[in-house]
């Protein structure tokens, strides 16, 4: 494995752990040159999972499209990095869970919600402002009081 900061293809393996359930192997490396760490996955490639977007057109799950989205929500909150990256785990798993090639935009929004709901409340009415396109504050309160009768506040 090549080093990201200098390209030396010269690393070493620090640490070697089973994540998601055995399914993927995370490895702290080491490069020789500059000493840099960094980490890597291993996971078994698996067939692809369509995304059906919202126009009806398909495109190919992007995991990272989905962490970026769940790093934008949670920018500035108290969120772990590690816990982000679990939650994508997470809703990866779900998503594949029901052995389907296919999975509608909808889908994955409704379960990120689902997720961030739990996570962190201020990241989750960040993602759903977007997702659900406010069009203005009455809605965007109207999705706070949502969220305030259902955790029990007032």
């Amino acid at each position: 494995m090549r080093c990201p900061a200098c390209g030396e293809p010269d690393t070493r393996v620090v640490d070697t752990r089973a994540t998601d359930e055995g399914r993927v192997i995370r490895r702290r490396r080491e490069c020789g040159r500059c000493n840099r760490r960094f980490t890597t996955h291993e996971r078994v490639d698996e067939l692809p999972l369509v995304v059906i977007k919202k126009d009806g057109g398909r495109e190919v799950f992007d995991r990272r499209k989905l962490l970026a989205g769940i790093l934008t929500a949670c920018h500035k909150r108290p969120v772990a990095v590690g816990r982000i990256e679990e939650l994508v785990d997470e809703i990866e798993r779900r998503l594949r869970a029901n052995g389907a090639s296919e999975v509608s935009s909808r889908t994955i929004g409704e379960e990120v919600m689902q997720a961030l709901r739990q996570l962190d409340e201020v990241a989750y009415v960040r993602f759903a402002s977007v997702y659900r396109n406010f069009h203005n504050g009455q809605s965007f309160m109207e999705e706070v009081a949502r969220l305030r009768g259902e955790s029990g506040r007032v």
